[in-house]
């Protein structure tokens, strides 16, 4: 089982018209700012809940989709992007006009964030981030489009184990190309106060979680082929290693990272200790089918004690915690009864257990942004 965390889809933002604001000067450029509008609306109903369609009807537009944020339609903004890629083309190319820069500052644009610290305990609603700049626009709206994909992923798990791993993959492509393209070179305009999701090593951080979420995928079908308990373990570390990586590029990146999410910190070192777990649970199993019996048992002993120390604080968490624990802890005693009667082996401990190694076996798919390239002409 893997450990489910759904808030980075939980975006909120407010309504953006695109023709009340943006002057143009002929009537192709007014429909196309009318469409923007229209297809923005659409996006910003389905991740507000205005919707007021009953929740049969909503599941069915979505293809049966069960969770409330992936019923927004991935295809209303794979519409939606091209249209605005557009538009931020349009406006780049005319540079520093005052007239555009002051037409942007009017549109408003707002989005909250799912992933700050306060995102979870407002009870006076989310707190808006408000930056005039079109690039964040189509920052956050990307943010969405990898959250969604991400969702999508998950909720295919139990039934399609290879679509599941490719929507992972995707994901992380999508935020890998926000941190590489469209967040560096903004980051000296942007204000000081924005948030997470408008920062490059978050969406760093979201790829990573992705991809490790794409090899866990992967595991449950080696497992399923009988793959040697030594490669799982591997695999397992690998997970346990790209996790790692997040929460270093958290730290590096926001100090003790006061801004962020407790709740998603922990979902982040849970997996980790999870998968460490599970990756020693394998070794310990590949070592005693070779007889290394009293090596076995000094890693699950010492496995067991650490994963004690890390219990996730929620539910639901705890619940796959425990179970994983559970299976260790009896493999454990079996181990320790086998040793007893007739291996009789000294139980490793400290420097004599070996350090266990990391194989990473999945990459992103690199995202390639669509532009609808339609002329755009503007009154200024």
């Amino acid at each position: 089982m893997m450990l489910h965390f759904r808030e980075p889809a939980k975006l909120k933002t407010k309504g953006v018209i695109f023709e009340d604001v943006y002057a143009a000067r002929d009537s192709a450029t007014l429909e196309n700012l009318k469409e923007l509008s229209s297809k923005r609306k659409v996006i910003e109903d389905s991740i507000n809940q205005n919707c007021y369609i009953t929740e049969a009807i909503a599941r069915e537009m979505s293809g049966g989709l069960t969770c409330p944020f992936q019923q927004v339609d991935l295809r209303k903004l794979e519409q939606y992007l091209p249209l605005l890629e557009n538009l931020v083309y349009h406006v780049d190319l005319l540079g520093g006009n005052h007239q555009i820069a002051w037409w942007t500052s009017e549109l408003k644009i707002r989005w909250s964030s799912a992933l700050g610290a306060s995102s979870f305990f407002n009870l006076m609603g989310p707190k808006f981030y408000q930056i005039d700049n079109l690039h964040f626009e189509l920052g956050m709206v990307l943010f969405l489009y990898g959250a969604i994909l991400r969702e999508r992923a998950l909720e295919i798990v139990p039934s399609d184990l290879v679509q599941s791993a490719t929507l992972f993959r995707e994901a992380a492509g999508v935020f890998l190309y926000l941190s590489q393209e469209v967040f560096p070179s903004l980051q000296p305009t942007f204000p000081a106060e924005r948030p997470p999701e408008a920062t490059s090593y978050m969406s760093t951080v979201m790829s990573l979680i992705c991809l490790a979420e794409a090899q866990a995928v992967s595991i449950k079908k080696a497992e399923e082929k009988g793959t040697t308990a030594g490669l799982l373990a591997k695999l397992h570390y690998g997970v346990a290693e790209m996790l790692g990586e997040a929460i270093d590029v958290l730290y590096s990146a926001n100090g003790q990272c006061k801004d962020i999410s407790s709740r998603f910190m922990e979902f982040i070192w849970s997996c980790k200790a999870l998968h460490e777990l599970r990756s020693q649970k394998y070794l310990a199993e590949s070592l005693k089918d070779a007889g290394q019996v009293g090596i076995a048992i000094g890693i699950l002993h010492d496995a067991l004690i650490n994963v004690k120390k890390k219990m996730p604080g929620e539910e639901s968490h705890k619940s796959i915690f425990r179970k994983e624990v559970d299976v260790a802890a009896d493999m454990l005693t079996k181990c320790e009864r086998e040793n007893e009667f007739v291996w009789q082996q000294k139980i490793a401990s400290g420097d004599e257990l070996p350090l266990p190694q990391g194989n990473k076996i999945v990459n992103a798919k690199p995202y390639r942004p669509k532009r609808w390239e339609r002329e755009l002409a503007f009154k200024i």
